[in-house]
């Protein structure tokens, strides 16, 4: 690890004396971070400055009042683990504190529910503040401060959960659901708040805080101890915006990172900000001098109606802030590079999530005794990277990040090769995961869902050997397709890159035989990212996989499956138009049936239909049916860009387009939509007619049909924007481009709520959901979703899973999308 380190140290030294101005970062004091953290090998320190709770406490307070009726513990209860008291130990408003107190240990093996039992937590510990129906309608906000005193935790974090009586739903609140995660500091006083002005609280029955036991990392100690004080109730000045299209009073939406040269350049606003700032807008040096002025356009769109700041024109590099009125944004960027200072960030955070390896401040060398069995083997399942927020693990998931990584390296490894280099490393660590669990005969270890921390040691009571074992043909295709990527990009270790292509070889063939035997595989585990796959993505998958063995290994075999099977694909895709009046074609069905169009709930490889195409189109130009491939990727491009009208003036990729009557087909459905509810088609109709109708039969959903806690948006509309920036590289289309970074930009901004979706990336970022690694640089969630059956934006401030849930597949769509560039 020494060698390594200090080997990436020089490169970095080295490359920025060869490519003189050329630095690893756009940011001196991220690069100064970058070095102290030997180039991310122990977490970067966290930039609350620029974070949304930091901006939330700059708030005017209107009024407050004290929570509690009175000091010491009377209308608090406890359950769970441990014990509750009322503490002057510790304390900051002087009247004392009340204390949780519990052990780390229970002596117990965890416990999970019947049908997924190592989905599990030794219990919970909670206190609750009884409110006996309180009307608290005329605050918005609830304060308070929390001491954790856990002995040798390094992440530390509760649940505050906020409950309303079943009273009949008033319109323009919502009934909250679910908690809100806040991660602390531990010894140390933290203060919290929590916007409460969407909830109904006409009669609230309680407030709970409450934390989950999950297990003892090697430091932690035995007991765990939270000091609660200073509750109060609070009306702030403008409250934050968290459903609808149409930015806040005041607030400008905008690429908080910045733009790129010599493309469209726009940011929103609210007309009320218009009509106040005399329909002018400038962008200002942050000397406050004026680099370019212009009117805003008035809009008015199938979303309602904006301020449209709009400076394409200007290209001048730089760091600029955008003025209308007296709204003033923070420093953002126009120029060249503008994505590498992010890449660095969602690395750190890669990094973080980092299992069976010591990962400084979050956790040390876990899972070593996570086991998968198999004809009489045993694989320990430590390594890759943990799922999300809690410590799951999913074998695919890793070789999807690791290709996404390899990709960013092969961009960055003439530009930037420190940043390269680091890449490459890491992407060195998924591709160990993916090949140490293999079993040789088509099997492989593929996923685990997990909450608890191990012991480290084998034959004790917290063993597990129920890592989930398959042999699933689509999985080993996706495998022997990044085994190939990564035989042509791994080229500092010869021995490693002839080992990549023998498995790659034989996985492809374990597939093959497993799928011309049974057919398409059956999907049994829903919680596996590959559960919704359709025939047509499936089949684009193989001519994928077998176009990458094809560039390999030059074997004609591997060209002529690659051919073959995508004609399947084709055949799914629609030509002819719809009857709008646009003409709308060019989207792929699930199956031949052509009954259910392609969709995703939070998930997506969406980008595999075109990386298929664009990859036949590059090694077998001379084939007969090269036109029609390459009429496949003008017929999608066409489909996306006018897709587009739908979410202007954003550039957001809708969903897509849905069939009125896509529940019928009741096999992709309930392939599709995990767990639906007993009224899912009654919700389906409701949900697609929230949409635009385009004929008949036919609606465009701007965000997509889901029924319950599996949604998120960004790992779809990457996906989609990968899918754009594909098409317009191989065809040289400047605007399909242009809409690939429009999911950059909405990612780190331009949105309804002016927040970035990567933590430290750009401003006005918020606390994610992840319980188990704590806050991390870089981090970034399942995504945006919609509230009830509405098709607009809905992101609270409560930090809830899965949408707030941070998620290595969302930072893998990120540098993939970013590799295009």
């Amino acid at each position: 690890m020494r060698k390594t380190l200090l080997f990436l140290y020089l490169l970095s030294l080295g490359s920025i004396a060869a490519y003189g101005q050329t630095r690893l970062t756009q940011d001196p004091k991220l690069e100064r971070q970058l070095h102290e953290s030997g180039l991310i090998h122990q977490p970067l320190p966290l930039d609350i400055e620029n974070s949304f709770e930091t901006n939330g406490w700059k708030k005017e307070v209107l009024q407050s009042a004290p929570l509690t009726r009175s000091a010491g513990t009377e209308g608090w209860s406890h359950s769970g683990a441990g014990s509750m008291s009322f503490s002057t130990e510790k304390t900051v408003s002087g009247k004392g504190s009340i204390k949780l107190q519990f052990p780390t240990f229970t002596g117990k093996r965890a416990t999970g529910s019947p049908s997924d039992p190592d989905y599990a937590t030794y219990g919970n510990s909670s206190v609750t503040y009884h409110l006996d129906g309180a009307n608290l309608e005329k605050y918005n906000r609830i304060v308070f401060s929390i001491y954790p005193d856990c002995d040798g935790a390094r992440i530390v974090n509760m649940n505050l959960t906020f409950r309303n009586a079943d009273t009949p739903a008033k319109k323009g609140y919502n009934q909250p659901s679910g908690s809100h995660l806040i991660n602390f500091i531990n010894k140390e006083w933290n203060q919290c708040f929590l916007e409460i002005d969407e909830y109904q609280r006409d009669k609230v029955i309680s407030i709970t805080f409450s934390t989950a036991l999950k297990g003892k990392d090697r430091t932690t100690g035995d007991s765990a101890i939270y000091y609660l004080d200073n509750l109060q109730l609070q009306t702030v000045k403008a409250p934050e915006k968290v459903s609808g299209w149409i930015p806040a009073d005041g607030k400008i939406s905008y690429s908080t990172t910045g733009y790129a040269v010599n493309h469209p350049k726009t940011a929103l606003i609210n007309t009320n900000l218009t009509i106040d700032a005399g329909k002018r807008f400038q962008l200002l040096t942050p000397t406050g001098e004026i680099a370019y002025e212009g009117d805003i356009r008035k809009e008015k769109t199938t979303l309602g109606e904006f301020g449209l700041i709009d400076f394409t024109s200007f290209n001048n590099p730089g760091e600029y802030q955008l003025k209308v009125g007296t709204s003033l944004t923070p420093t953002f960027r126009i120029g060249e590079r503008l994505w590498e200072d992010s890449q660095w960030k969602v690395l750190n955070f890669i990094f973080c999530q980092r299992c069976g390896h010591p990962v400084p401040g979050k956790h040390s060398t876990c899972h070593v005794d996570l086991m998968s069995r198999h004809d009489g083997r045993s694989i320990s399942y430590s390594g890759g990277w943990h799922d999300a927020g809690d410590l799951s693990q999913q074998t695919l998931q890793t070789g999807d990040v690791a290709f996404a990584l390899l990709e960013a390296y092969n961009k960055q490894r003439n530009t930037n090769p420190t940043l390269a280099a680091r890449l490459r490393e890491e992407a060195e660590w998924g591709v160990e995961f993916i090949l140490k669990n293999r079993y040789g005969d088509g099997y492989r270890a593929s996923s685990m869902g997990l909450l608890i921390w191990q012991d480290g040691v084998f034959n004790t009571l917290d063993d597990i050997s129920s890592v989930r074992v398959q042999n699933m043909a689509f999985d080993n295709f996706l495998y022997a397709g990044y085994e190939a990527y990564a035989s042509m990009t791994l080229d500092n270790d010869p021995m490693q890159q002839e080992y990549l292509l023998r498995v790659a070889e034989e996985d492809f063939a374990f597939a093959m035989e497993k799928f011309k035997k049974d057919g398409f595989d059956q999907f049994v585990q829903p919680y596996e990212h590959s559960y919704n796959t359709s025939k047509s993505q499936y089949m684009a998958t193989i001519s994928w996989s077998a176009s990458q063995l094809y560039k390999l290994t030059g074997k004609p075999s591997y060209a002529d499956i690659a051919a073959e099977y995508i004609r399947y694909t084709l055949d799914c895709q629609r030509t002819e138009p719809l009857k709008d009046k646009d003409g709308t074609r060019g989207f792929f069905y699930r199956d031949k049936s052509r009954k259910s169009i392609v969709h995703y709930i939070h998930q997506s490889r969406e980008q595999v239909y075109m990386q298929a195409m664009v990859m036949l189109c590059e090694t077998q130009k001379e084939h007969p049916d090269y036109p029609k491939w390459v009429n496949s990727i003008q017929l999608y491009g066409e489909y996306l860009k006018g897709m587009m009208k739908y979410t202007h003036p954003y550039g957001m990729i809708p969903s897509g387009v849905y069939h009125a009557e896509e529940y019928k087909d009741t096999t992709n459905f309930y392939a599709l939509h995990l767990f639906p509810p007993a009224n899912a088609k009654e919700l389906y109709t409701e949900q697609i007619k929230r949409g635009v109708q385009l004929d008949k039969e036919h609606y465009m959903k701007r965000f997509p049909v889901w029924f319950n806690i599996f949604n998120g948006n960004t790992a779809i509309h990457l996906s989609n924007g990968k899918s754009a920036a594909i098409c317009g590289n191989f065809l040289k289309d400047k605007e399909l481009l242009n809409i690939g970074l429009e999911q950059l930009y909405w990612t780190v901004g331009k949105n309804p709520f002016g927040q970035s979706l990567i933590y430290g990336e750009g401003h006005n970022y918020p606390q994610l959901n992840t319980f188990s690694s704590g806050e991390m640089t870089g981090e970034m969630p399942v995504g945006i979703r919609t509230l009830g059956n509405d098709d607009v934006p809905y992101w609270p401030q409560t930090n809830n899973a899965c949408y707030k849930e941070v998620w290595i597949t969302s930072a893998g769509k990120w540098l993939s999308l970013i590799a295009e560039y």
